[in-house]
């Protein structure tokens, strides 16, 4: 058989643990990419592979620093320059998303910009996972495939047959979210009334619905600095509950999150893998998701239809 394969697949270097994955999911080599630094901070990237006339799907997560997301501009721009067919970003964990309206006068909306710069830059394609709003996906004008963290994180959920099981989400935001959830499971639902004193500041949170005696798992897309998340966990023993995990797509966890996670009422605080986390917090479980993109990626590659694939 001809190692010859109709794509390849190339990492950036904060997302290369996981594209690694990928490929071994796909039975594939990660493509040959060199990113130069130099002294004043900035990089250039070079493909050290021919990838003319190829679909090339690029692995890279922009979370912060900026020079994530500069760095995939930059393998987007040396695809496109190199004669690449098709250009696939794949971005397990879209940075700025939480920037996706103007709430107040005056204010950027990062989500929209990130957005233009990947379409300048020369996508012909997105692959990502959780968008923190839906409707980021219309910020493009080319084909989204948007996946899901369910896929992963259910059937985790099933495995711990907890007797009496009960979906919550820590705010309002996330009850579409934590909905799916209880209807994969066959399992109530509680919601918590959140209200900020100010941007990562819980003041309060209200349960709304009967957690007495019931193993909670609380629902989210992604954990940063845990301020609500692990507000909601205490508030929920404090209600009666048995036990409280908590799952969320994406692990920002911006300090001081591990120690708010380590010294909560919370058991385990489950997060897929598109983010790397390097701090240790016995708590934290990360579940793979190379599986679930190298689908996708063979799916895109043989003109196969992605929601078809997963059931959407």
């Amino acid at each position: 058989m001809s190692d010859v394969r109709p794509f390849k697949v190339f990492s950036g270097t904060k997302t290369r643990y996981l594209a690694e994955r990928i490929c071994q999911s796909l039975g594939c080599p990660l493509g040959n990419m060199i990113i130069t630094h130099f002294a004043d901070g900035e990089f250039a990237v070079s493909y050290e592979e021919s990838i003319r006339g190829r679909d090339v799907f690029l692995v890279q997560s922009t979370f912060p620093n900026s020079d994530n997301l500069m760095e995939l501009l930059l393998m987007i721009d040396a695809a496109k320059r190199a004669s690449a067919r098709c250009i696939n970003a794949v971005i397990p964990y879209f940075g700025w998303a939480r920037q996706d309206r103007k709430d107040k006068p005056r204010v950027s909306i990062g989500a929209k910009l990130v957005a233009d710069l990947l379409s300048v830059a020369g996508i012909d394609r997105l692959i990502t996972m959780d968008l923190h709003a839906d409707q980021i996906q219309g910020f493009f004008d080319v084909p989204v495939d948007h996946l899901y963290g369910s896929l992963v994180e259910v059937p985790y959920v099933e495995n711990l047959h907890l007797e009496n099981l009960v979906i919550a989400t820590p705010d309002a935001g996330g009850a579409k979210r934590a909905r799916l959830f209880a209807k994969k499971l066959n399992a109530p639902l509680v919601l918590c009334n959140k209200t900020r004193a100010a941007a990562n500041v819980v003041e309060s949170i209200q349960i709304i619905g009967d957690v007495e005696g019931k193993d909670v798992v609380l629902v989210d897309d992604m954990v940063d600095t845990a301020g609500t998340i692990t507000r909601a966990a205490d508030e929920m023993m404090k209600a009666g509950a048995h036990s409280v995990r908590a799952v969320a797509s994406h692990c920002v966890m911006s300090d001081p999150a591990s120690d708010r996670v380590q010294n909560s009422a919370l058991i385990e605080m489950v997060f897929t893998d598109s983010i790397p986390y390097a701090q240790k917090c016995p708590k934290v479980v990360q579940l793979s998701i190379a599986d679930m993109f190298a689908r996708a990626i063979r799916a895109v590659s043989e003109q196969k239809s992605v929601s078809e694939e997963f059931n959407f």
